[in-house]
């Protein structure tokens, strides 16, 4: 079952609607007792329908999760579409400036906060879920993606797994260093990450981005899979057919 409701984020855009999508196993039709574990989607209106895609095209993640019977729970929130780079802030957690953007005032820590202390306290409450760190999972896509890292590394007392595809490293690489060597990871982290063959050009230095963040997070005992894909893209029909990569390691060593 896949449900949508409106909400607000008054510390990012006041009063203005945006779209939270949920995703229920249907066992918990047959048992109301049955509790799950949560993973947290940015950019909620590409996960389920391809309606509500920026492009016309989402994840399917519904389709992959009813086909597979993963007893898992999926809550989305919609991302800012403002032209003003409404995105690129709420999903950066530094502020940065480059000739395609200009200037990006970093507003992820904020929407990490309302993140943690509001919507999951929401979600918690209103559905069945299993609410501690080691039942709470957290997965994007490009700054989405950089947002996952980001949040498994700073909210790791929230976030056990993470699952960052095509992070958009080349936003503020030095700070991303800085934070895998000093955020406060406990043992059994797991992070999946991923980048497109067909992506290396986008930005220069991605390849040895991806290499010293890989390393970095090897340093620091987090459980990494890493994968370059053959001929993956920056969109979302390539990371679509990520998904059983990364839903493989977020549920690696676990009964499902």
């Amino acid at each position: 079952m896949i449900d949508s409701w409106q909400i607000t984020i008054p510390e990012l855009t006041g009063d203005e609607p945006r779209r939270a999508y949920i995703y229920l196993p249907d066992s918990w039709k047959m048992d109301p007792d049955l509790r799950y574990p949560v993973l947290y989607m940015f950019d909620g209106h590409n996960v389920f329908f391809d309606e509500d895609a920026t492009y016309g095209k989402s994840w399917g993640m519904g389709e992959y999760l009813d086909a597979t019977r993963t007893q898992l729970i999926v809550a989305a929130v919609e991302c800012n579409h403002h032209p003003d780079n409404g995105r690129l802030s709420e999903y950066s957690p530094w502020s940065f400036s480059n000739s395609g953007t200009g200037r990006v005032t970093g507003r992820g820590r904020t929407t990490m906060e309302w993140l943690v202390h509001t919507f999951k306290p929401q979600i918690d409450r209103d559905f069945p879920t299993l609410p501690g760190r080691n039942d709470t999972f957290i997965a994007g896509s490009s700054m989405g993606g950089l947002m996952s890292l980001y949040a498994v590394l700073e909210y790791n007392r929230y976030f056990s797994r993470a699952a960052a595809l095509s992070p958009s490293l080349w936003v503020v690489p030095g700070k991303v260093d800085t934070l895998i060597r000093t955020s406060r990871v406990s043992p059994g982290t797991v992070v999946y990450m991923d980048y497109g063959s067909r992506e290396l050009a986008n930005h220069a230095q991605t390849f040895k981005l991806l290499g010293r963040t890989a390393a970095g997070l090897l340093d620091r005992r987090i459980l990494l899979n890493f994968r370059m894909v053959p001929g993956g893209d920056h969109s979302e029909a390539s990371w679509e057919r990520q998904i059983p990569f990364f839903m493989n390691t977020l549920f690696y060593g676990r009964d499902q």
